[in-house]
């Protein structure tokens, strides 16, 4: 039986998506005590196409890249169900990480970041507020204009 926040995510036309699984020697998530670390996660939609590709400040917009780090977003929430089975032993969003492929000269990365940001807080309330670090790269796998990665406190 889904929890109250997959509810709300259930309202609001949301399916976590099955998680990606990583490409190379690392695992999608690691428990240690009451803390969930999930590894990046890229902007990849329910069929493994990226939402966007390429680089912020050249042929992706602030706004293309917002809906790629909502769903960069997604798909770490994925990995926190698969780690938990229940979204709502999500005790607190303690910290996002953000990788955005741009341009030297694209000073917008916190714009972009916000995407993944404001899906937090839409999905936990008060709980998805978080710290956060947000870095421009010149590129990322497959070319994604996106990869967010998430440490969150759990029961």
């Amino acid at each position: 039986m889904a929890g109250s926040v997959e509810k709300k995510l259930t309202d609001l036309g949301i399916v976590l998506p099955t998680p990606a699984s990583p490409i190379a020697n690392y695992v999608g998530f690691v428990r240690t005590g009451s803390l969930l670390v999930v590894s990046g996660q890229l902007c990849l939609d329910a069929e493994g196409k990226l939402v966007a590709k390429g680089k912020l400040g050249a042929e992706v917009s602030v706004e293309d890249g917002q809906k790629a780090a909502r769903m960069c977003a997604i798909n770490v929430l994925a990995q926190v169900k698969a780690a938990l089975g229940d979204l709502d032993k999500v005790v607190r969003v303690v910290r996002l990480g953000g990788f955005i492929s741009s341009v030297p000269s694209f000073l917008d990365g916190p714009k972009v970041m916000n995407g993944a940001s404001d899906f937090m807080v839409t999905a936990f309330a008060e709980k998805g507020r978080h710290a956060r670090t947000t870095i421009g790269v010149s590129v990322l796998p497959l070319d994604a204009a996106v990869e967010v990665e998430g440490m969150f406190e759990v029961s």
